[in-house]
């Protein structure tokens, strides 16, 4: 194997989360060869992919950008266009960018305990168009391909939907150069954080916007720019008030989750009574905007400045709750009789969540990802049974980043430990009696219809010991400061190599 397609550490995917795990693996373990195979020709991700109206971050970016790579405006909620140029910057000043090598999907890796590494079938894009397969090699194998399908949204059921005759579009697919809707009467299916993201974006040119929900949602409005930031860079130097705003932000959310999660009667009331003061007088609270779950049981929705607030007070806007009977050539026809006039359906009824990047994987020959919601995650990285390989994703209640450089760092903590004992393969590893014992849970316990559908595609945790995937910043950093990167797992170190 030559020295261009054989390193010690392969990243897949070179989004936020790759991105960042390259910086790590520079700083902490700068004596290791690592590459970035990234499937499309452009670094970013999400943040790359999505290009519906009004596409943003719903996390403030004090703490949704990198802690060593300072956020250069005062925005709280960024749209996409920026966030994508920001991480295009952070991975050019480090030399991550030169890592990176476009075109490269990685169609399946498998793990031989004899040689003791990963073999990764790649598919590579010549500048001719032409694709070509290609093997890679690695001693460790880190995905940081996000959570869902590039190629598929969730699957819905829409009654109906070949009866319409104006565009149906699902913001995953939205293309700027095919979608004009200025003027046109508009009808979101859904009510997440797309939809809500949506709604006003839409509202600025086109005729009338509906949301229809089967079930209302929270929206909590944030402050679009964060005002410290600008005092803090006047007073400081730029690293001290990079510190500042982040654990100002770290420490704001923190506390509002925690809050949330151990006051939720209390939490609802604050939510419930902070949209009612923003809806139009009259507005229906109790049947739009009144879910039957707590706050943070599904992803609580975020707008900046209320945006979504102020569309419904302009008149061109509103919001549904129902069901629906049937799609017509014209609209949506309601189970209450009412007919939704439309020129353009927008389904945003979530997302095809999966792990690994939908990549099959196999350890000595025996398919994991199939059999996946049958193994535990351990410290909500790594796979029971799956040597020298970790997971990177963040948080569903929280802003995403903290989480993602957690288990980052977990990996490297466990990659450390190898070196220190000589180990040469770690996997998590339970015993028959080990595993009656534990509960089994769901790795995410967010009840929105997506995650729930994807329950079967997802590894299960116990919620005990190092069998956890972790959903506070501040306890996995607990975890990965004090916690053992042995407790759970299962070394192989040669005899010539074993150290006291």
């Amino acid at each position: 194997m030559d020295n261009d397609s054989s390193f010690d550490i392969i990243i897949v995917g070179a989004g936020l989360s790759g991105i960042n795990a390259a910086y790590r693996l520079q700083q902490q373990l700068p004596h290791h060869r690592f590459t970035i195979l990234e499937a499309r020709d452009v670094m970013g991700g999400t943040w790359a992919y999505w290009k519906y109206p009004g596409i943003r971050s719903d996390s403030a970016m004090g703490v949704f950008g990198f802690p060593w790579h300072p956020w250069p405006y005062d925005t709280n909620m960024a749209a996409a266009e920026d966030i994508h140029r920001y991480l295009e910057d952070a991975a050019t000043s480090q030399g991550i960018d030169k890592k990176i090598r476009f075109g490269h999907r990685c169609k399946a890796a498998s793990w031989s305990s004899e040689e003791q590494r990963w073999t990764l079938s790649v598919d590579v894009a010549g500048a001719d168009g032409d694709v070509s397969t290609k093997e890679f090699k690695a001693w460790w194998l880190i995905s940081a391909g996000g959570y869902y399908s590039y190629e598929k949204p969730m699957p819905a059921v829409i009654p109906g939907i070949e009866n319409f005759k104006g565009e149906v579009v699902h913001p995953q697919f939205w293309d700027n150069s095919k979608h004009d809707y200025a003027g046109k009467k508009m009808v979101i299916i859904g009510s997440g954080a797309t939809a809500v993201t949506l709604l006003p974006a839409l509202a600025k040119t086109a005729k009338s916007v509906t949301m229809l929900q089967r079930s209302p949602s929270y929206v909590f409005s944030l402050p679009a720019r964060d005002r410290i930031v600008p005092i803090a860079r006047m007073l400081l130097p730029l690293s001290w008030a990079t510190w500042l705003v982040w654990w100002k932000t770290m420490f704001t959310e923190t506390l509002f989750v925690a809050f949330v999660k151990n006051f939720p009667t209390a939490a609802r009331k604050m939510v419930m009574g902070a949209m009612k003061a923003q809806l139009p007088k009259g507005f229906d609270l109790d049947k739009h905007f009144n879910p039957s779950y707590p706050v943070f049981d599904q992803r609580l929705c975020l707008c900046p400045d209320g945006d979504f607030f102020k569309a419904l007070r302009q008149g061109n806007c509103d919001v549904v709750t129902d069901t629906i009977e049937t799609v017509t050539e014209r609209g949506i026809l309601l189970k209450s009789g009412q007919e939704l006039q439309a020129d353009m359906i927008i389904t945003a009824t979530g997302l095809f969540v999966l792990v690994l990047a939908g990549i099959p994987i196999l350890v000595d020959g025996e398919r994991i990802d199939q059999k996946i919601n049958q193994r535990y995650l351990w410290n909500g990285t790594l796979l029971e049974g799956v040597p020298n390989s970790g997971a990177i994703t963040g948080y569903t209640a929280g802003t995403w980043t903290p989480g993602a450089d957690a288990r980052t760092q977990t990996v490297i903590k466990v990659i450390k430990h190898m070196e220190k004992t000589g180990a040469t393969a770690g996997m998590p590893y339970l015993n028959k009696e080990e595993r009656e014992r534990l509960p089994k849970k769901p790795a995410l316990k967010n009840s929105s219809t997506y995650l729930v559908n994807a329950r079967e595609r997802l590894p299960i945790t116990a919620d005990v010991g190092p069998w956890r995937n972790g959903t506070s910043w501040v306890i996995d950093m607990f975890y990965l400061l004090f916690g053992s990167a042995k407790s759970g797992m299962k070394y192989t170190v040669p005899v010539k190599a074993k150290r006291v």
